[in-house]
């Protein structure tokens, strides 16, 4: 049987060769010292500039980024740019997306699940195609994609009613703020709701008399500024002890639901149950695949009006 030089079993490659890469490794933490060619390969220490010149003029001298020469295990600093030091990143106290997320997280890359809550439907599509069992469904709070829509949108009043005993959502002052601010790949943290929601006691001419459920009591409000809400079965609790990132559960959602988003914070934890997502975590906002929904509310939209042409056709005849 042959083999590769380095893989010949000898004392040399068993012993010998494995201390000195060993070595050479802790050498090239030694500031001037892991400068030497002979510890050289023609990846470590090889100096670069951590970001092109657009992004420099875009952050500006006073990111972290700039006036820094990064390799694979050495940084240069900021007050002596000659003198190096080596590079330990203590994750998750410090993250190399603090210096330039764009570089460390590629747009194609699979991170945890995201699941939009308007547009699920709990078909559990997303479930039987997990190979490892790791998706399990949940009942939560949302406004569904039918009700999302304005009062001047093309398919505004294709949602429910809001009835007396039901549940309802105001939109928040910060609705729109809350979209733009909120930062999926870097905040890592449940998504912000957008609704305050609360259930309806009473319903009078144009006011309606609502309870709210953060637990702020009731309230008289215009019915106008309040959306039908639903206590439904949504997908998104998942065990990333189990999860394999296979993107299976995305490309089962018929409707547009499930993502796999850039994000890679929160898969780690000091025990299994640190792992556990429940939906909030695995929640994204409507604005991040906004395409996406827009098309899936067209569709519902036009489905029920479908449906409410025939039933009044039938109605006639």
């Amino acid at each position: 049987m042959s083999y590769h030089p380095h893989g010949t079993p000898s004392f040399r490659n068993l012993v010998v060769r494995p201390m000195w890469i060993t070595l050479k490794t802790a050498l090239r933490t030694v500031p001037f010292v892991g400068k030497l060619k002979f510890l050289k390969n023609g990846y470590h220490a090889q100096s670069a500039d951590m970001i092109d010149p657009e992004t420099a003029r875009r952050v500006g001298k006073d990111h972290p980024s700039a006036q820094q020469n990064f390799s694979a295990d050495r940084e240069t600093s900021q007050i002596m740019p000659f003198v190096e030091r080596p590079v330990t990143v203590m994750y998750p106290y410090e993250r190399l997306e603090d210096l330039e997320p764009w570089l460390f997280v590629p747009g194609n890359y699979n991170g945890r699940i995201g699941v939009i809550w308007e547009t699920c439907t709990a078909c559990k599509a997303c479930v039987r195609a997990c190979p490892n069992d790791c998706l399990h469904m949940e009942s939560e709070v949302r406004v569904n994609v039918l009700d999302t829509a304005e009062a001047d949108h093309q398919w505004h009043g294709y949602g429910s009613e809001i009835e007396v005993g039901g549940l309802a959502a105001k939109p928040r002052e910060d609705f729109v703020e809350i979209e733009e601010s909120h930062d999926l790949v870097n905040h890592h943290e449940a998504a912000p709701q957008q609704y305050d929601f609360a259930e309806v006691i009473d319903i009078t001419g144009d006011i309606a008399t609502v309870k709210w459920m953060n637990g702020s009591g009731m309230e008289d409000v215009d019915i106008n500024t309040i959306r039908p809400a639903e206590q439904d079965i949504v997908s998104g609790r998942i065990d990333l002890g189990r999860c394999m990132f296979c993107g299976l559960c995305m490309e089962s959602c018929p409707f547009e639901s499930f993502f796999m988003t850039n994000e890679y914070d929160g898969m780690s934890g000091f025990s299994r149950e640190d792992l556990w997502m429940d939906a909030s975590r695995t929640r994204v906002l409507p604005s991040v695949h906004k395409e996406r929904v827009d098309m899936e509310l067209a569709k519902r939209a036009q489905k029920e009006k479908d449906k409410r042409a025939r039933k009044a056709a039938k109605a006639e005849a």
